[in-house]
């Protein structure tokens, strides 16, 4: 019956909306309160301030002040960068009418996403199951207890205000009716995060990963790269699984794919060809036109990946990409802690006094002109500053559509002088563009982008070996254990202004535990995986589910909300749930762990009808599933040369091992016993049985094949 009953509700009150007339309610009683986010320290909430919206900051005694007045409950959900976030609140909330009617007869709570997911979580998923789909802002109205009865994203002043009205109205006539409406609704909520426990022995086969790729490749858009719709996400998980898939299934055309989509996004108007860094998506198929708010996970994957990919290939396009996009980082969201900022806005001040999307980031062709002089005939060739490259408003985003190769051969120029051409104009226009009002900054720290960025850092560093790389690595891996984490293991998830104030969440501890298992492998000390054991400990105690083997989102010591989550789909970033099972898996070989290989096992176990059928959605689950197929090597090395061949093993893609070494005895598992004064011996084993030492690093390597295919 309910969800019959959610569905009547929505027809209802869109049907309202756009028969009433907001400004003559007569439901407003005139009871007045304040707009308490001054005190709050995210600049999303901030920038909500002044409203004339009297917000509070989510909090116990909130909801217990909804409960005590029994009224309805608006929450309201964004984040700094979120443009759209910016477009309601000028036309809503800024408006004293609009906001007169919401502080009459609603508590008013408003949310930075980016600071409580795990709230965001919950109604996003209530939200899904209203309309079909989400996004940001997202507007619930629940009843006093923060059950949802109505909700969508953005909404325009004159719905907004009618919705509201419908809803205080109902709220007074018949609360019986939001009764049912919060029961049906918080019920599919809660059936959402139902695991179903596989408890049948799991075959891992590679026919399984072909099936699933080659449903996954009809898809594919083999002219842009990326999947075939708008808008177009990067998904760097997406392809750090397929390299790995077409490098050990050996197949060209997956590796063509790979190739195609990081040549494509780096020569697009999503990676910022002046400043480097990506935006967070592109609004068109050819990864043209961004929607221009850069956040700090998107260039931690995407550096991650196109390190990963050098290693594989030596790609100078990958190098330059990853170069340009941590000089980004370091120049705009690295903070005096060694810590990272989490975003920049997508609009910023026109010149006019106006935000306006993109106004930083794109150029006239008269500007360009001007600058360039007798260089502009070059570079609207090379950038395309004609048909293919124009926005809109006689506005151009700078595009690539050929490589270095292609337009020196077209154009007969020599390859160094057009490098030495590019240099300069990216230096005169970065110039230019910087006396620009800049883009609003989100200076918030999170503990889980945190770990994504040092796990950058340090991908960075074995592609290239620039030490600068590891020491930004450490300083901020210092940065998480002095301020983030306590004597417990556990963690905080936010930083600002010297403050941490929130719980972490999985993703936070998953996070940072795969950031220092790569800190480890980088640095062979041995403390970061010790703490990433700790680490892992603390989340298995505190969030596990051992009825599913899975982990909820939000620690047992946080205050209950209508559910607990259990994240399972991977998207932007991966799955909490499908980085703790790779870390659990790792680590489980690092300490000859078996309960940690099971639960891993489990957890994989649990999702293999979905990763089946919607491989995008799934592709870290399918990484660790890869661990499970042919295979996995531990590649242990002792002695004093064992930093120097750990780098030289770094610079491989070597995505089915591990990596074990020290240069003194060490009680690691994989190493005990094995150290010989004088001597570095390079073990190769499968599940703890090693072949015989050598000491001849690539000797050794050739007893690792990368491929399924054990005649590679």
């Amino acid at each position: 019956m309910h969800k019959y009953v959610i569905a009547i509700l929505v027809t209802l009150l869109l049907s309202n909306c756009k028969s009433q007339n907001h400004t003559n309610s007569p439901i407003m009683n005139n009871h007045k309160y304040t707009n308490k986010l001054i005190n709050e320290s995210s600049p999303y909430l901030l920038q909500h301030a002044h409203n004339p919206v009297n917000w509070e900051a989510w909090h116990p005694a909130v909801l217990a002040k909804a409960k005590a007045e029994n009224k309805l409950i608006i929450i309201s959900i964004g984040y700094a960068a979120c443009h759209w976030c910016h477009v309601m609140e000028h036309e809503s909330f800024e408006d004293t009418t609009i906001a007169k009617l919401m502080n009459d007869n609603f508590i008013c709570i408003k949310i930075d996403r980016e600071e409580r997911p795990d709230i965001d979580q919950v109604y996003m998923t209530a939200v899904q199951i209203l309309t079909g789909r989400g996004g940001w802002p997202l507007n619930i109205v629940a009843l006093p207890d923060g059950r949802p009865v109505w909700g969508g994203t953005y909404f325009t002043k004159n719905n907004w205000a009618n919705a509201l009205e419908q809803l205080a109205k109902m709220h007074i006539t018949n609360p019986e009716q939001l009764e049912d409406y919060a029961e049906g609704l918080t019920n599919k909520v809660k059936q959402a995060d139902l695991i179903t426990v596989n408890k049948g022995k799991a075959i891992f086969t590679k026919d399984y990963l072909k099936k699933t790729v080659d449903k996954w490749a009809n898809s594919f858009d083999k002219k842009n790269g990326g999947t075939v719709r708008t808008p177009k996400f990067p998904l760097p998980n997406n392809y750090e699984f397929l390299l790995r898939y077409a490098i050990q299934a050996n197949d060209n055309d997956i590796m063509k794919m790979v190739n195609l989509t990081l040549t494509k996004m780096s020569q697009g108007g999503i990676y910022d060809q002046i400043g480097g860094g990506f935006s967070r998506y592109s609004t068109d198929g050819k990864w043209h036109i961004p929607h221009f708010e850069k956040m700090l996970y998107d260039n931690a994957q995407l550096v991650s990946l196109y390190s990963k990919a050098y290693t594989h290939d030596k790609n100078n396009v990958y190098k330059d990409v990853v170069i340009e996009s941590l000089n980004f980082v370091e120049r705009e969201l690295m903070g005096s802690e060694n810590n990272f900022y989490s975003s920049l806005d997508a609009d910023s001040d026109d010149g006019s006094g106006h935000l306006e999307e993109g106004a930083y980031y794109v150029w006239t062709k008269d500007e360009l002109k001007q600058l360039l002089g007798e260089d502009f005939k070059l570079f609207k060739e090379y950038y395309n500053v004609n048909n293919y490259g124009r926005w809109e408003h006689g506005y151009y985003v700078l595009i690539k559509n050929k490589t270095d190769d292609e337009f020196v051969d077209e154009y007969n120029i020599d390859l160094a002088k057009l490098k030495n051409k590019v240099a300069s104009w990216k230096k005169l226009l970065y110039d230019y563009r910087s006396n620009r009002s800049k883009p609003r900054l989100d200076d918030k720290t999170l503990t889980s982008w945190n770990a994504l960025m040092l796990k950058a850092y340090v991908e960075a560093y074995n592609a290239f070996g620039d030490n600068h790389f590891l020491e930004i690595a450490l300083k901020n891996a210092n940065f998480i254990i002095k301020k983030q984490m306590n004597p417990d293991s556990s963690l905080y998830h936010n930083y600002k202004n010297g403050k941490s104030t929130i719980n972490a969440h999985l993703e936070d501890y998953a996070l940072v535990i795969d950031a220092f298992i790569s800190l480890y492998q980088a640095t062979i000390e041995e403390k970061w995986l010790d703490l990433a054991r700790s680490l892992s400990e603390y989340t298995i105690l505190h969030f596990h589910d051992k009825q599913s083997n899975m982990f909820f989102f939000t620690s047992d010591q946080d205050p209950a909300m209508i559910t607990r989550k259990i994240e399972t789909y991977d998207g932007v970033i991966p799955s909490s749930n499908s980085v703790m099972a790779i870390n659990l898996f790792k680590l489980s070989h690092y300490f000859e762990n078996k309960t940690y290989k099971e639960i891993a096992e489990q957890m994989l176990k649990n999702t293999l009808r979905q990763a089946s059928n919607y491989g995008s959605g799934f592709s870290n689950w399918l990484l660790l599933y890869s661990d499970f197929v042919g295979e996995f090597y531990e590649i242990a090395i002792i002695g004093e040369k064992a930093l120097k061949y750990i780098k030289e093993l770094n610079k491989k893609y070597l995505p089915n091992a591990i990596i074990a070494a020290s240069k003194a005895e060490s009680n690691l598992p994989l190493l005990k016993n094995r150290f010989i004064n004088g001597k570095t011996l390079i073990y190769i084993c499968i599940d703890g049985a090693c072949l015989m030492p050598n000491e001849n690093l690539q000797t050794s390597l050739k007893q690792v094949v990368p491929t399924w295919d054990q005649n590679y």
